[in-house]
């Protein structure tokens, strides 16, 4: 009872349940190897009396959590309602220049009078649930602060005192302005005629500029777009990076830097651009995977001759304007890139002094690094340039939302991030997934996780300056994932995946500070929702605004007839998708390819047959609704009329918003990623292709006939093309250069 007592104090799960009517219990050896990570002994009986007592006594003394969360117009939390008649709350800006809140004191004769949440500083409050004519009541002593984190000093009567952050949060994300639609992408996989081996930013720009002026898209959704762990080979996986607070370099469009132009060795810099102009060519025509590290080769080389040329006086203030905005976090970064280069990408090798950010031996490193760390450096910002470009460029093309940029889970356990804020992470595990009916043996994404009673002692500052960096040049944001705000599973460094638990998070602070970084920078958020979601998390999202994930295949009636659900029975607070970047394409679904492939790499867990049958089963059920409906008039055995369909399936849905996977246009067969797979498959190696399997360009892509025909179905009623066939015009091909 003990240990499950002192887990429970932690937040750690001593069982779980995989499903409404299972319940699996945690060894043991888990729980004590997670509360070690959090830094609680738990490893003899005596040790788990004492860590209990510690945190019993610390329970009861303590007068405030170190984090509280107040939504705005919302009654206040227990943490506040709860302190000693006679106490009072000192509250300091988060910027020290501004003025602070007054101070105020709970009076000593409570019951205190009360005023409606409708009399809060902000005004009306958000219909979340708690504002109304009957709504509860805020105390009438509680003066609420602005929106922001602030420093909370209380002094109960009798001495007793405590210090802890508030955050002040709206109580919802920003809605998108209107119902849209657009295009899910990874960035990678989009050349144009101008890439040097694999999309970037320019091109990112150039999609959202077409699309959101010829096709009225609203969004244009990509791959984490994170700095990645350098070497050879480097991990493809956008998804494993070695920071989430900085972008990759990779992804510039080195033609756009303005000091390109004047770089003097111009026959070294026209031979770099032939060489991405081969390796561009062995991905379009030749049949090669995507290239990574050959990119990145060779625009490391020319970025090494434009961090030569001297920045113009306008220029060099900007610069100097990132560096100070960026601060310390970039200073980091840009060091373990520089330290990297000379010791390698993993610092737990790297001599022991340097493995310590602020010891003597990194600080003189870091002098004597100074010219690489200032190129690192000037690479974030020349990337954090190009990003708000991308965004500029689609919301001139009249976008509503914009880039949605998504975050990955967590960080490499060798890189940046994990190096720089080492005491933020629980060392000796890994975010991963217990076992489920996809998946017996549970997974190991090799991701150390954030402590949760580290982030909240420093008032979430870690994550705070995450989503900073992320929505500073984004329209929306997708978290993938987004049951990580609740709890993660954690596996303990050696133990299979069946044998981790859940670790709790403060949801409510989690949730308060990306509603309130969304609302300072006026950005969507969205969550990647999909598989074994604890009861009330979605629900949890929806009030505060976040949208869900909604694929179509997964949309079934699981509580009753297990049926496709009604278009009408849909949220209306989702991204509704056909597929992922995870899933099958839509053309390998409805062919029943996928299976084909998982066949052919031994991933089936039943006989091909059986799979077979059962799949072709699953397809035929949703055409044969889609039919039923009048959403398939091409009839049967069109697979690309059947592509349109199940999208225009998602239109009769109120979904906020419609992604359609960008390979979905072209009749690509083959999946970006395959789960369960290594190196049995060219995982977010492939390029956008046609449905033979030949490689498209941006330009091929813009005058896809393919592409044209299924983009109708958004248009809206009596402006499409078959409404007017007198005006449809005539689609050719781009010739390829």
């Amino acid at each position: 009872m003990g240990l499950s007592r002192l887990a429970a104090l932690h937040g750690v799960a001593t069982s779980y349940s995989p499903s409404a009517d299972v319940t699996v219990s945690v060894p043991d050896e888990t729980v004590v190897a997670v509360l070690a990570a959090l830094g609680v002994d738990a490893g003899t009986p005596g040790a788990v009396r004492e860590s209990l007592a510690a945190a019993e006594s610390a329970a009861r003394s303590r007068l405030l959590p170190p984090t509280v969360v107040v939504w705005s117009g919302e009654p206040l939390p227990d943490a506040l309602t709860a302190l000693p008649p006679g106490t009072t709350l000192d509250i300091g800006p988060e910027d020290p220049g501004s003025a602070p809140p007054p101070r105020m004191r709970i009076p000593a004769d409570r019951p205190d009078p009360a005023v409606s949440v409708r009399g809060a500083a902000h005004g009306p409050a958000d219909p979340v649930g708690a504002a109304g004519a009957g709504a509860p009541a805020v105390p009438a002593w509680w003066a609420e602060p602005p929106f922001g984190v602030h420093r909370l000093a209380v002094r109960a009567p009798g001495g007793r005192s405590a210090t802890g952050t508030l955050v002040v949060a709206p109580p919802r994300a920003p809605r998108p302005p209107a119902r849209g639609h657009g295009f899910l992408v990874q960035l990678y996989s989009m050349l144009s005629a101008r890439s040097w081996g694999m999309g970037d930013l320019g091109d990112l720009a150039d999609l959202a500029a077409w699309s959101g002026r010829a096709l009225g898209a609203g969004f244009v959704q990509v791959n984490p777009l994170h700095a990645a762990v350098p070497g050879r080979p480097t991990d493809p996986s956008p998804y494993r990076p070695s920071s989430r607070r900085f972008p990759d370099p990779v992804h510039l469009h080195l033609e756009s830097i303005p000091e390109y132009g004047h770089v003097t060795d111009r026959g070294t810099l026209d031979d770099l651009r032939q060489d991405a102009a081969t390796l561009s060519d062995t991905v379009l025509n030749k049949g090669a995977l995507i290239d990574r590290d050959a990119v990145w080769e060779l625009k490391r080389q020319a970025l090494e001759l434009v961090h030569r040329v001297p920045l113009t006086p306008g220029r060099r203030a900007a610069y100097c304007d990132f560096l100070a905005e960026q601060g310390q976090a970039l200073e980091d970064h840009a060091l373990w890139c520089a330290l990297a280069e000379v010791h390698g990408s993993d610092w737990h090798g790297w001599p022991a002094g340097l493995r310590d950010p602020r010891s003597k031996e990194t600080a003189r490193a870091r002098g004597e690094l100074l010219d690489r760390v200032d190129f690192h450096c000037r690479l974030a910002w020349l990337t954090d340039g190009q990003l708000a470009d991308a965004q500029r460029a689609a919301l001139d093309a009249g976008m509503a939302v914009g880039i949605v940029h998504d975050l990955a889970v967590g960080v490499h356990p060798g890189g940046a991030d994990a190096w720089a804020q080492q005491d933020a992470f629980a060392h000796g595990m890994s975010v991963g997934a217990p076992p489920d009916a996809f998946n017996a043996r549970g997974q190991d994404w090799g991701l150390p996780p954030w402590r949760p009673d580290v982030l909240a002692a420093s008032g979430y500052a870690p994550y705070r300056g995450l989503l900073r960096g992320l929505l500073a040049h984004a329209g929306a944001l997708r978290i993938d994932h987004v049951m990580g705000l609740f709890r993660l599973w954690w596996v303990p460094e050696g133990r299979p995946p069946t044998e981790g638990t859940y670790v709790a998070h403060d949801a409510e602070a989690m949730l308060a500070v990306l509603v309130l970084e969304a609302h300072r920078a006026g950005t969507v958020v969205m969550g990647e929702d999909l598989g074994t979601v604890e009861p009330g998390v979605r629900e949890a999202l929806a009030r505060r605004g976040v949208l869900g994930t909604s694929v179509l295949w997964f949309e079934r009636d699981w509580a009753g007839t297990g049926r496709p659900l009604a278009p009408e029975e849909w949220r209306e607070g989702c991204l509704a998708t056909v597929t992922t970047h995870d899933l099958p394409s839509t053309a390998a679904r409805l062919t029943g390819d996928h299976v084909m492939l998982r066949h052919r790499l031994g991933l089936l867990t039943h006989p091909l047959h059986q799979e077979l049958t059962a799949d072709a089963a699953d397809t035929a059920e949703w055409l044969g609704y889609l039919a039923r409906l009048g959403l398939l008039p091409e009839g049967e055995g069109d697979e690309e009329g059947a592509v349109r369909a199940v999208h225009r399936f998602l239109l009769r849905t109120p979904a906020r918003l419609t992604g359609v996977w960008l390979p979905d246009a072209l009749g690509d067969r083959r999946p970006q990623n395959l789960p369960g797979t290594w190196d049995q498959y060219p995982n977010w190696r492939l390029p956008v292709a046609d449905a033979e399997g030949h490689p498209v360009t941006l330009e091929e892509l813009a005058a896809a006939p393919r592409l044209h025909r299924l983009m109708e179905v958004f248009r809206p009623s009596g402006d499409r093309p078959e409404d007017h066939p007198e005006d449809r015009p005539e689609v050719r091909p781009h010739p390829r250069p």
